[in-house]
């Protein structure tokens, strides 16, 4: 965000036009979520604060009243602008009372450190007084490059992030305490790699196809059949149009559509995806049959633990799929950001990488990073994982590639939890995946 920018500003747009884009999103945004309420806006010294005093302007000339608490003069030359514009007075934070809603624009992107004791405590005072909170592109006290939280801040009923969203917005812990999150367009284009995982464009059937043009997942069964059942019920319910689970023993509960078969058969040519993991338990010659396979594969659960070294992945077109503990038994203790600690795992082991977690990333080793979109906290149950990775396999079989499979499928999860509800299992979790996949185009 920062060098879009600076770009934008080389290219002949000014600070001061951005900032008052920037306060206007932020003024409207408080006017559709709260209404005309008394408003009370906590001012920083740099840009954020001038986008506070811009968007206090703004409401005001709407009819809302406005109040404004700063924590001294402007820094910067396009806060000064902005300050100057504000004809209004301004109390100190210290001794200003609470408002119906709180606007916090005390610190923004450029935040490395813990607010000081005092002003921490006046936010909390002031924000503990509000009915509504809303922050001026993050909470002030949260890192915008880690989501690690800085201070000890109040939750924001809702986050207003200006031209894109920045890491911490979908990373935690600072994600669980965002609240809403919107998006204002301040006229600063931004691309690269970073995206936000959104609704995914399926690929579509083909009229004159048959089952195995549909996509063929082959999954291998270990000591606990009940996840491999989930794994294969979920791609079968992913639209793939064929399943096949090599098992010794016959696995109950299974759909009567998924094949069951005692023979290994992982060099069918048909085979779109091989999934291997789920309830295999510790049989490593299980994944190293998987790995003779020349199929892409999707490697979850105890699959993950039996790899050894990550560079073994190499040349595989393999998506993992760990949670945080089987990263760290992968890859070891990786320095950095959730962000970068993901990528550096897809880069060494030439693999996507699904970072599983309340805050799941999709990682690519050409760079690319997916962020999910919050999901429910009912998704942290038994089987759900599973789930995912039959998902992800189907995706992969029925011909995207693995970086937008992996993305659709994390998108896919996310939605039939929704449906599924607050009190679902994994089962439930899978039989959902049909209404969540009406909702792609």
């Amino acid at each position: 965000m920062r060098a879009a920018e600076e770009a934008v500003i080389a290219a002949g747009t000014s600070t001061e036009r951005l900032m008052e884009r920037a306060g206007a999103c932020l003024a409207e945004a408080a006017l559709r979520f709260a209404g005309p309420a008394d408003t009370l806006l906590l001012c920083g010294p740099g840009n954020n604060g001038g986008d506070g005093y811009v968007a206090a302007r703004l409401l005001r000339e709407r009819g809302v009243g406005v109040r404004v608490a700063s924590l001294g003069a402007p820094a910067t030359p396009a806060a000064k602008w902005a300050r100057a514009a504000w004809d209004g007075t301004i109390e100190p934070i210290a001794a200003a009372p609470p408002a119906p809603l709180l606007i916090d624009c005390l610190f923004g992107i450029g935040l490395k450190c813990g607010l000081d004791d005092a002003l921490a405590s006046d936010l909390r005072r002031l924000s503990d007084g509000a009915r509504l909170r809303i922050a001026c592109d993050l909470p002030s006290g949260v890192d915008a490059d880690t989501g690690e939280l800085l201070s000890s801040i109040p939750d924001a009923d809702m986050t207003v992030a200006f031209g894109a969203l920045k890491p911490a917005h979908r990373l935690m812990p600072a994600m669980a305490q965002m609240g809403k999150v919107v998006s204002g367009d301040i006229g600063v284009p931004t691309g690269g790699g970073w995206l936000e995982i959104g609704r995914p464009e399926l690929p579509g059937l083909d009229v004159g196809g048959h089952k195995f043009t549909r996509g063929l997942v082959h999954a291998l069964a270990g000591k606990m059949p009940g996840a491999i059942a989930l794994a294969a019920t979920a791609a079968a319910r992913t639209g793939t149009g064929y399943v096949r689970v090599s098992t010794s023993r016959a696995i109950d509960g299974l759909p009567a559509a998924v094949v069951q078969t005692d023979t290994a058969m992982i060099n069918d040519p048909r085979i779109g995806c091989l999934l291997v993991g789920p309830g295999m338990g510790d049989l490593p010659q299980v994944l190293t049959l998987a790995l003779t396979s020349h199929a892409p594969k999707v490697i979850d659960a105890d699959a993950i633990g039996q790899v050894g070294e990550p560079e073994r992945l190499r040349g595989h077109d393999a998506i993992l799929s760990p949670h945080a503990g089987e990263f760290a038994r992968l890859f070891g203790e990786l320095p950095g950001s959730k962000s970068e600690r993901a990528l550096a795992a897809a880069e060494k082991s030439g693999a996507v990488v699904v970072y599983k977690g309340p805050d799941t990333l999709v990682a690519s080793p050409d760079g690319r990073l997916g962020f999910a979109p919050p999901a429910p906290a009912w998704l942290a149950s038994a089987g759900t994982g599973d789930v995912l990775a039959g998902m992800i396999a189907a995706l992969r079989a029925r011909g995207m590639p693995s970086f937008d499979a992996a993305c659709a499928a994390v998108w896919l999860h996310g939605r039939a939890a929704e449906l599924a509800g607050p009190q679902m299992i994994a089962d439930d979790l899978a039989a959902a995946i049909p209404h969540a996949l009406a909702l792609c185009p």
